[in-house]
């Protein structure tokens, strides 16, 4: 087994249901749910509300948690200037709303920001963040899901991300456009893994 990474993330929606995705880098990376990892002795809940609000400027109100999942890195595969296998990660995942119409803060740089339908992502979003979009939509809570990463895309920033990068744009004053849906496999999507729990199901998000 691969060292593994405690992290979080979260599916933040507005007031219409669009849901907050953030692009990070240059190029062709994917988009990602807003998140990061957790510091030393840090809660998952605390962990969120600091990373979401320092990567994208907005302060949110957390609503319940929609599962924990492990992002699986392809086996015996090193990451660039890595030696070993790139690590486990284990993302804690949570509903959450934005508080509020505007950002709180403008947001520094290191990600593109852009508000997206739930029913029809982009293409270019890494396995994490489809997996718990769907299962946001369809109110599940306490979901238990293995997540296979898809090579040279990141599911989460590293931890400078939001201290380096380009110039990004308030979320508010971007609006996402989605493009056509194309078979799993075109995405360079992998398949779910083998353990998918649900504990309870919530209405799906408006």
């Amino acid at each position: 087994m691969s060292a593994l990474t405690w992290a979080v993330a979260a599916v933040v929606t507005d007031d219409t249901g669009r849901v907050l995705l953030c692009r990070q880098g240059r190029g062709e990376r994917r988009y990602a749910l807003p998140g990061g990892r957790l510091r030393p002795a840090e809660s998952p809940v605390r962990a969120a509300l600091r990373d979401i609000r320092a990567e994208t400027g907005w302060d949110i109100e957390l609503v319940d948690l929609i599962g924990v999942y492990h992002l699986i890195g392809p086996p015996g595969e090193a990451a660039a200037g890595r030696v070993g296998p790139r690590p486990d990660v284990l993302v804690h995942v949570f509903r959450a709303r934005a508080a509020g119409a505007r950002p709180a803060a403008a947001p520094p740089p290191g990600c593109r920001l852009s508000w997206h339908s739930p029913d029809v992502l982009p293409e270019a979003v890494t396995p994490l963040t489809r997996a718990a979009v769907t299962d946001a939509r369809a109110g599940r809570s306490g979901v238990l899901q293995d997540v296979a990463c898809v090579p040279d895309t990141l599911d989460l920033p590293p931890p400078s991300a939001t201290l380096a990068g380009h110039k990004g744009q308030p979320a508010a004053d971007q609006v996402g456009r989605s493009g056509t849906g194309q078979p799993p496999e075109q995405r360079g999507e992998a398949a779910d893994g083998p353990l998918r729990r649900t504990r309870r199901s919530r209405g799906p998000l408006a």
